[in-house]
């Protein structure tokens, strides 16, 4: 009986056989476990809130309940401390599986930055336009008396002038320098234009250019 198994186990045929059932049997298994340990059937997980936190904070939060993180991008608000969870991606108290990455966006340290363009010789309503469609989110007009009414002179921050391709913070106070030969006519013009909405003064610039 032995030598019969013996002759059978020689045979290449039924050797090939055997191997390919081990092996199609191994990797059925490997494929089940890793299916098991990439789903985690019934492990879901809810995410902590973390809004306002630091991500040094933040983070043994989301990794006591299996969650890992990838900052994708940054704002700036003064409302938010620097470096602290602004926005979560999905958001706090969703279910998800454990493992799951959840995607964070983070307060900037500094506010961002843009380049200041050249706005002498423009008129005050396409240079105050243009900066506030860049971005800048604090421009005031100062009037000084000049040769040409209503014509842009220059860019101060802090009482200095700012220079073309300087870059700025968006949050910076600046103040834009306007000639004038009548004053109250070129305030009542200033009036007018702060009440308008920003898509307006957006609107102006692209047709400007």
């Amino acid at each position: 009986m032995s030598n019969h198994f013996l002759k059978i186990g020689k045979n290449p045929f039924v050797v090939s056989i055997l191997l390919v059932i081990l092996i199609t049997w191994g990797l059925i298994y490997g494929t089940l476990l890793w299916l098991d340990s990439y789903t985690r059937h019934n492990q879901a997980v809810v995410i902590p809130d973390v809004k306002g936190l630091t991500i040094e904070k933040a983070e043994p939060l989301l990794a006591e309940k299996g969650i890992r993180y990838n900052i994708i991008d940054s704002v700036f608000s003064k409302d938010v401390p620097p470096g602290a969870i602004v926005e979560l991606v999905p958001e706090p108290g969703s279910k998800v599986k454990e493992g799951r990455i959840v995607f964070v966006t983070i307060n900037a340290k500094t506010s961002q930055m843009a380049i200041m363009p050249e706005v002498q010789d423009l008129s005050f309503r396409q240079a105050y336009a243009l900066l506030r469609s860049l971005g800048f989110t604090s421009v005031e007009v100062k009037y000084i008396p000049a040769e040409y009414t209503n014509l842009a002179i220059g860019v101060e921050m802090n009482e200095r002038p700012v220079e073309q391709g300087q870059h700025v913070p968006l949050n910076a106070p600046l103040v834009l320098i306007v000639g004038s030969q009548e004053m109250e006519q070129d305030s009542l013009a200033l009036d007018s234009l702060n009440n308008l909405p920003i898509e307006s003064l957006d609107s102006e610039v692209e047709n400007w250019f």
